[in-house]
């Protein structure tokens, strides 16, 4: 896999010194749909050198609004408000209404609210993503999607990596300014995934994959796939254990069977890494699935 070869857009000069009081950070209480389009808004806000005063003469909110949106607390908002924003800061308005949509059912608004808070306030769906970041997508989507497939149902799999997409859109500057894209696109994966990623004491449940495994299509007889389908949950679970990086690898190296090299491009790491990474995440494994006996002492 290559990184797009357009060469990156050049990192936005740092805004000046805002007068008044400084934008808090999101509340911790927003929930990860929200947080998908929040924090581009956000990034691209406080680049964009304008202050709340100025965006409150350009939007129907009072500063005080502003304030709040920008932070996530308050009442959830209406589609009119986020795209009267989007326009100011310009910012692409349709990955930005499909994320604030799906937020928004997340947050409980029924399909009736949705449809009126957007009936004056229309999107063009035309929009296409910039070319580099359409060359990404072909290269990385169906790997994404097989990364994914292993924490989440079909439908998940599907919302998660098209949200991922999304996101990439509204962040793409950031991206092409980040030290390696395919480092910020898999991080971008990664956080969207796991948000919709069932937990058990913090580390990510994906026992349903041991029912869907190479390994286990192979099989002819019941006996054989019950055998294959508890050697995996044992893997599994202990498989969930590992740093971040190292799970990651692991699903690709051992699950899919994905190269080195193409791992290497895939996560934007180093090759070196990937083949520490793997050999420390076996070691560990082995350790835990085939403990060493222990030595019985020596009698006198």
């Amino acid at each position: 896999m290559t990184t797009p070869t357009e060469p990156p857009v050049p990192p936005a000069k740092p805004a000046s010194l805002r007068p008044g009081r400084k934008l808090g950070p999101i509340t911790g209480g927003v929930g990860s749909a929200h947080r998908a389009w929040l924090e581009p808004l956000r990034y691209t806000y406080l680049k964009s050198g304008l202050t709340l005063s100025d965006l409150s003469t350009r939007v129907p909110l009072a500063k005080s609004k502003l304030s709040e949106l920008l932070r996530g607390t308050g009442l959830y908002p209406r589609w009119e408000i986020i795209l009267s924003l989007s326009l100011q800061l310009q910012i692409p308005g349709w990955p930005l209404y499909r994320l604030w949509r799906q937020a928004a059912f997340e947050a409980q608004k029924s399909s009736d609210w949705v449809e009126r808070s957007g009936d004056k306030a229309s999107v063009t769906t035309s929009q296409t993503p910039p070319l580099d970041h359409r060359a990404f997508r072909e290269l990385a989507e169906n790997d994404y999607r097989l990364y994914a497939q292993v924490f989440l149902t079909d439908d998940q799999r599907d919302t998660a990596v098209s949200n991922t997409f999304d996101i990439l859109w509204l962040r793409w500057n950031e991206a092409l300014a980040s030290p390696d894209i395919r480092r910020f696109a898999w991080d971008t994966l990664r956080t969207t995934v796991m948000a919709r990623t069932p937990h058990i004491d913090g580390r990510p449940e994906f026992r349903a994959a041991a029912f869907d495994t190479v390994a286990l299509r192979h099989l002819a007889t019941d006996t054989e796939r019950m055998h294959q389908v508890e050697e995996s949950l044992q893997l599994f679970k202990a498989m969930s254990r590992l740093p971040d990086q190292q799970l990651d690898i692991m699903v690709l190296r051992r699950l899919y069977g994905i190269g080195p090299e193409h791992a290497s491009a895939l996560l934007g790491v180093p090759l070196a890494t990937i083949r520490s990474g793997e050999r420390h995440a076996a070691h560990f494994l082995e350790s835990i699935i085939c403990p060493p006996p222990e030595t019985e002492g020596n009698t006198a």
